[in-house]
């Protein structure tokens, strides 16, 4: 099964910059597990110091939908979500959050890769 890599972006609220630092810091154990049994790999969120996050990492799986409900199913990420959904302004349009709806952090198109 070839590696998916996935890129999202989403704004971050000025008033929230530095507690979603501090909680990054400290990611809980509960959702770094979860991330790691839903075959996702090499996970990284850059801030680019104005109010853009910019999330890639890779998918490992065979069933990228199934792992995401995992995800979603799991009560401490949905937790870490409500905490986190709320420091960001998301940017896809009728999203409510990151456990319903559309996707909260805006999926990029990949233009360009070169290995």
């Amino acid at each position: 099964m070839p590696t998916k890599r996935i890129a999202q972006i989403v704004h971050l609220k000025p008033s929230a910059v530095k507690a979603y630092k501090e909680c990054h810091a400290n990611v809980w154990p509960e959702v770094l597990q979860q991330i790691e049994e839903c075959n996702i790999k090499d996970y990284s969120i850059f801030f680019d110091n104005d109010k853009t996050l910019f999330a890639t990492f890779k998918y490992v799986g065979e069933d990228f939908e199934a792992d995401m409900l995992r995800m979603k199913a799991n009560p401490k990420v949905r937790e870490w979500w409500g905490l986190t959904d709320g420091m960001q302004e998301s940017l896809t349009p009728g999203a409510v959050g990151s456990a319903e709806g559309p996707s909260w952090w805006k999926v990029l198109d990949e233009v360009f890769y070169k290995e």
